[in-house]
């Protein structure tokens, strides 16, 4: 009986870590990056110049390295950039 329980909870544990990476995948299709939004401490990710690489650690309001993911086409209502947008923003 014991046996039985642990394989069914196993199969169980499988199928929903299953579909929760479907709905991860699903969610993730629908957003994009949106780069000098991003509040101090509240980025997605890793930053353009590399100077980190996890979620978190931007250091100062809307800086154009830093991104949060937003509902595809509201980057730019939001007063947002998009990647190429940052990119030579930061080079001046």
């Amino acid at each position: 009986m014991k046996t039985q329980l642990v394989v069914s909870s196993a199969f169980a544990a499988a199928l929903a870590l299953g579909l929760v990476g479907q709905a991860a995948a699903q969610d993730k299709a629908a957003k994009e990056k949106c780069y000098g939004i991003a509040k101090a401490g509240q980025n997605d990710c890793a930053n353009l110049s590399g100077s980190h690489s996890c979620a978190g650690q931007a250091k100062v309001d809307k800086s154009p390295e830093e991104w949060k993911y937003v509902a595809k086409g509201t980057c730019a209502k939001a007063g947002g950039l998009s990647a190429e947008e940052a990119k030579a923003k930061m080079k001046k």
